[in-house]
């Protein structure tokens, strides 16, 4: 039904930026949540950010307030993650999710995951 991929992951020194991509295919017409988690190895997958589509609400974990910021291109279905002034508690594989319904932070919350992209983040 929905096909969720994402790309942009890396690795970088810390105080370094990356900027993630979610490319939507399928039925997206109705995704109102999208939103980025993380998952570090050892440790459960945890909330970065989230969208509401189409009013562009969004919402951050306290760890990535301003340092990250999630936005969109509504004319391709992409939502992105920039991420800034990276730190090695950073390094996680990150994951695109969606859901059909206004949703928050959840994991539980979300029907649909991407494959997910590494970002390895070096002192």
């Amino acid at each position: 039904q929905v096909q969720l991929v994402e790309s942009g992951g890396g690795s970088v020194q810390a105080g370094g930026s990356l900027r993630l991509s979610c490319a939507a295919s399928g039925r997206t017409y109705n995704l109102y949540t999208r939103a980025w988690f993380r998952q570090a190895p050892g440790k459960e997958r945890e909330f970065v950010a989230r969208m509401y589509w189409p009013a562009v609400n969004t919402a951050y974990a306290d760890s990535a307030k301003g340092r990250f910021t999630i936005s969109r291109n509504a004319a391709n279905n992409m939502v992105y993650l920039q991420m800034n002034s990276l730190e090695p508690e950073d390094t996680a594989v990150y994951y695109c999710a969606a859901v059909s319904r206004y949703r928050g932070r959840g994991v539980g919350d979300y029907d649909y995951w991407g494959q997910g992209t590494q970002v390895t983040v070096s002192s």
